[in-house]
């Protein structure tokens, strides 16, 4: 099944990253966010974001952990999912995307997929969600 729907970014708190025993030429850097989803998605979400990204030029990769809590088509539970991606610019490459397996709770037990993230021109974020669940 596919489960859709768009999210807002609702905190993102920088947190403080050791002096790494390694310099890049792009700083890499740790935060927690919020989201809060909606459509066929619907709830909210706790994330561990990594990034190494460099501003000036867009130009980076992102790490993420997400632990969410809410519903898909209607069944309640939580899960987590990872998901990472690459930027250049404007464009979005080498994504990654995965329901952690064993992670489900209540009527998301047993949860199984991939998904997508996707950011309109008009800066909508939108996700979905590819997945099974046993009969």
């Amino acid at each position: 099944m596919r489960a859709s729907g768009t999210f807002d970014v609702t905190e993102f708190t920088p947190a403080p990253v050791p002096a790494p025993p390694v310099e890049t030429a792009v700083p890499v850097g740790v935060a927690t966010m919020s989201k809060e989803y909606a459509g066929e998605v619907v709830g909210r979400s706790a994330t561990l974001f990594t990034a190494a990204f460099d501003q000036s030029t867009a130009t980076g990769t992102y790490v993420a952990m997400e632990s969410f809590e809410g519903s898909l088509h209607g069944r309640t539970g939580c899960f987590n999912f990872a998901h990472s991606a690459t930027t250049s610019g404007e464009s979005r490459e080498s994504e990654f995307f995965v329901v952690v397996p064993g992670s489900g709770t209540g009527e998301l037990s047993g949860i199984t997929g991939t998904g997508g993230i996707a950011i309109d021109p008009d800066g909508t974020h939108r996700v979905w969600f590819d997945y099974a669940l046993p009969s």
